[in-house]
């Protein structure tokens, strides 16, 4: 445990809100308002761009259940199908979250012939500052903890070691912004930074289970492998691949890489 504080921000009678669930749907809200005026200012239409940010926020919170259960807890599928839906009580993964969201939301651009790259880059400020904040929601929650540690701090504060990599990466897409870049670069770069980030970093300290390799410094409070390093170099070459797909061309029309 990090801090003693309550899950809930208010009960009203039986009803209980979850700081948690008030900073995602925070994260909703700043993540749809600048995707939708930035389509207004291209002249997208209206009823696409609330629609498509109605269909990337439903399919990325079922995409990001569905994979923190099948990942933690598969038996509540057969055993316990209510517990799958309290999402308001934490527990969804980052990955289901992204899968869930380019699923949807990537056809649904084509399909309104909409370069879809161009809207995925709009999206990096909302997911930056959903990290941010949602990381913080996890210490009310009491999750994403941090191991244990043998210097005088004890544990290691993850959550905030995460809500720094997004503010890091918010900080890199507002000055990227200022820059010409072409379709899709500040979301690709932004899926390759965010992982090795959370991999070297957040995973490291972050006391998850382990795979393959069970590694522990009980000292430093480290760990290899948790199953998010496992997958990261598949998540970095397929963001990679994605980007140099889009051309790969930088300020200017050169081309140029993310070094």
């Amino acid at each position: 445990m990090l801090i003693d504080v309550s899950p809930y921000a208010f009960k009203i009678g039986p009803i209980a809100v979850h700081w948690y669930g008030i900073f995602m749907a925070i994260s909703f809200l700043v993540g749809s308002y600048y995707l939708y005026t930035m389509g207004r200012k291209l002249r997208l239409d209206e009823d696409f761009l609330l629609n498509l940010a109605m269909i990337v926020i439903i399919s990325g919170v079922i995409g990001a259940r569905l994979m923190f259960v099948l990942t933690n807890y598969p038996e509540w599928f057969l055993k316990d199908p209510v517990q799958v839906l309290k999402i308001w009580e934490g527990g969804l993964s980052w990955h289901g979250a992204l899968l869930g969201g380019f699923l949807a939301g990537w056809p649904y651009c084509r399909r309104h012939g909409v370069n879809p790259n161009m809207i995925a880059d709009w999206t990096v400020l909302g997911l930056s500052f959903g990290y941010i904040i949602v990381r913080i929601g996890n210490i009310f929650n009491q999750e994403v903890l941090g191991r244990m540690t043998e210097f005088s701090f004890g544990r290691w504060p993850a959550q905030l070691i995460g809500s720094f990599i997004g503010l890091i990466l918010l900080i890199r897409f507002l000055y990227l912004q200022t820059k010409k870049l072409p379709p899709g670069y500040q979301f690709w770069s932004f899926i390759w930074y965010h992982q090795i980030l959370r991999a070297l970093i957040e995973e490291t300290v972050r006391d998850n289970p382990l795979f393959l390799i069970h590694y522990v410094n009980d000292h430093w409070g480290i760990g290899f492998l948790t199953l998010t390093q496992l997958i990261t170099p598949f998540v970095v070459a397929f963001a990679y691949y994605m980007y140099k797909s889009t051309g790969g061309y930088g300020y200017g029309g050169y081309r140029r890489n993310w070094y």
